[in-house]
């Protein structure tokens, strides 16, 4: 059976491309969700076999793989890559799109066995990068041999923009939330600390340990114990 043609994405598929996934990325969704629109939308819109976001685990310096909307188990259970590794890691080495015509016979991949299971036959990798670092890939397969076009690149480029944006919402959000959790936590036990002080008679570093005794003891945070004992307080007013 022939190789079918892949027909240009016209100008406006690639608005709806970009406005779908701009509104993916405003929903109210948790970022796994997000992600896992963008991936099946991208691959809906460029009518491609599998399209998948990997991010760079920075202890490890590995892609993960973080979305993708196929059911491929061998894909989905492939061996992660290093930076600088297969088409993928360089990618995210060098921070620039790459494409593959003939994806069985690039010696750079690394997941032949895989490629030849699926059918997957080219294949166009892009970087997500914030304020120019790298911090995963967007790639996207044909399954059929396919040049990708000017057009294509700066759709997936786009897209990747887009998913890069979100992606450190999410991490600047949690980064927040924990910086907020630690203050609030420093407060509560130091209004604690400073309850015992005044109803005990206790140094400061007493009434600290005093805290910290009771949630070794009891397998409760610092926070809750020091929580009880303001409320506590409160109830006797």
């Amino acid at each position: 059976m022939a190789n079918k043609a892949k027909r240009p994405i016209s100008h406006a598929k690639q608005l709806e491309a970009i406005s779908r996934v701009s509104k993916t990325i405003t929903s109210n969704l948790y970022l796994e969700d997000i992600l896992k629109l963008i991936v099946t939308v991208t691959a809906e819109i460029t009518d491609s076999k599998i399209c998948s976001l990997m991010l760079i685990d920075d202890k490890t310096n590995e892609l993960v793989l973080k979305a993708t909307q196929s059911m491929s188990e061998a894909y989905n259970k492939k061996p992660q890559l290093k930076i600088g590794e297969g088409i993928a890691g360089r990618v995210a080495l060098e921070n620039k799109a790459i494409s593959v015509y003939d994806l069985p016979r690039e010696l750079d991949y690394k997941s032949k066995a895989i490629a030849e299971k699926e059918g997957l036959k080219s294949l166009l990798s892009v970087p997500l990068a914030v304020k120019g670092k790298v911090i995963g890939v967007l790639n996207n397969y044909t399954s059929y041999p396919h040049k990708f076009t000017k057009d294509e690149i700066n759709i997936l480029t786009t897209v990747a923009s887009q998913a890069s944006i979100v992606i450190e919402n999410a991490e600047l959000m949690v980064k927040s939330k924990v910086i907020q959790e630690e203050l609030e936590s420093r407060k509560a036990i130091e209004r604690a600390k400073g309850i015992l002080m005044h109803q005990q008679g206790l140094s400061e570093d007493e009434a600290f340990r005093r805290i910290q005794k009771q949630s070794m003891d009891i397998r409760k945070s610092m926070r809750e114990i020091a929580e009880a004992i303001i409320l506590i307080e409160k109830m006797k007013r």
